[in-house]
Parts: structure tokens; sequence; C-alpha cells
């Protein structure tokens, strides 16, 4: 897992979420507010944050590892 990837999904996250409820009209104030495009953007950031935490999560539990990852001892090339 690699904290850094980690930190700036969540980071990700939190900037969508305020850009949806500004989209929303939830938040307010700036020229951000009561348009969908930026609650639609903001969803989408969510969403990709997601991705990135769901694929650090399984490169952390080990579930993505498969037999062309690298780690197997196969002992092919071992030259002798």
């Amino acid at each position: 897992m690699r904290p850094a990837r980690v930190v700036i999904a969540i980071l990700l996250a939190l900037v969508g979420a305020v850009w949806t409820l500004q989209g929303l009209g939830v938040i307010g104030g700036t020229g951000m507010s009561g348009t969908l495009f930026w609650a639609g953007a903001g969803i989408g950031i969510i969403i990709g944050a997601g991705v990135v935490l769901a694929a650090e999560l399984r490169r952390r539990d080990g579930t993505g590892s498969g037999p062309g990852d690298g780690r197997s001892g196969s002992g092919s090339g071992s030259g002798g």
C-alpha cells in the first residue's frame, strides 16, 4: 500500500464532496454554487478517489498479486 496515494485519494474525495455540495446549492457564496456541472464533477472525483482507495486497499491485502507478479520462485532462468 502506498500511503501517499491513500492520502491524496482522501483529499480528492473531500474536494469532490465540497464541489458536489456547492453544485447542489447546499454551500453558497461562490460562483460554483447552484451549478449542476460542479455537482457532477464532484461526484466524478469522489468515484475516482474511491477507485484509487479500493485499489490501494486491495494491494495492501495482497489479493491483487498473481502468478506473474514477479514474486514466484519458479526457478526459470537460474542458469544451471
